[in-house]
């Protein structure tokens, strides 16, 4: 059984863009790179007419699995979601106890983490030690590589 997508109203918002995009602009492109390939002659001996037609494939394939994502999103409404403790949404300012570094992220579900966008996945372990703390708490994190990181929260806010 497909598990459930947690998104933000942004998340959400970026996902029926996508879909939007692929549907409308890439389906037409591919499908003139099919009529462009036929007209070369015959289809049988065709890498073009192979390349667009396995190209068609993958879009659809694509487009397939997001509109599923979709129906299985459940949207987070940003006023439910409170600044006494992190939570999905919940953007968290921390600071590294030993480096001194502060950072800012926004903890999300898995299909929308980037985290060159601050952007963390509930299921990573930054965002899944986090979730639950309040502001002033220290959290440990078992990062995959080097030693455990010590955060202080040091602030908690709504999108």
């Amino acid at each position: 059984m497909p598990k459930e997508t947690i998104l933000t109203q942004q998340g959400l918002e970026d996902l029926k863009a996508k879909i939007e995009h692929l549907s409308m602009t890439r389906r037409e492109e591919v499908a003139e790179r099919i009529k462009e390939a036929r007209e070369f002659g015959d289809i049988s001996e065709n890498a073009e007419y192979d390349d667009a037609k396995n190209e068609q494939a993958l879009l659809e394939q694509r487009i397939a699995q997001l509109e599923e994502r979709l129906r299985r999103a459940t949207v987070i409404d940003e006023k439910d979601i409170s600044t006494d403790e992190v939570q999905f949404g919940s953007i968290v300012h921390v600071k590294d106890q030993k480096t001194g570094d502060s950072q800012k992220f926004q903890i999300v579900g898995s299909t929308e983490a980037d985290p060159l966008e601050h952007k963390l996945s509930n299921e990573s372990p930054i965002g899944k030690a986090l979730i639950g703390h309040r502001r002033n708490d220290v959290v440990t994190v078992e990062v995959p590589r080097g030693p455990k990181k010590k955060l202080k929260i040091t602030k908690i806010e709504t999108a």
